[in-house]
């Protein structure tokens, strides 16, 4: 089984307001904002759409099951 290592960012503290960072095994790092209730990208500075954010937590699942 292979594993994604997590290599700390400085880009990725933590956020006042937000919850997180969430890393995925994908590269991806998010962070949830429950006054909006969603995923934000800080690499993007927009919402992520809850099917992307689905798909990622999928990417964990399969990882933990395989």
């Amino acid at each position: 089984m292979a594993y994604t290592v997590f290599q700390h960012d400085a880009r990725f503290g933590p956020r006042k307001g937000l919850e997180g960072p969430f890393h995925y095994p994908n590269g991806a790092t998010l962070y949830y904002d429950p006054k909006e209730g969603k995923y934000y990208d800080p690499t993007t500075d927009f919402y992520v759409a809850e099917a992307d954010v689905a798909e990622l937590q999928n990417l964990i699942l399969a990882r933990l099951t395989a």
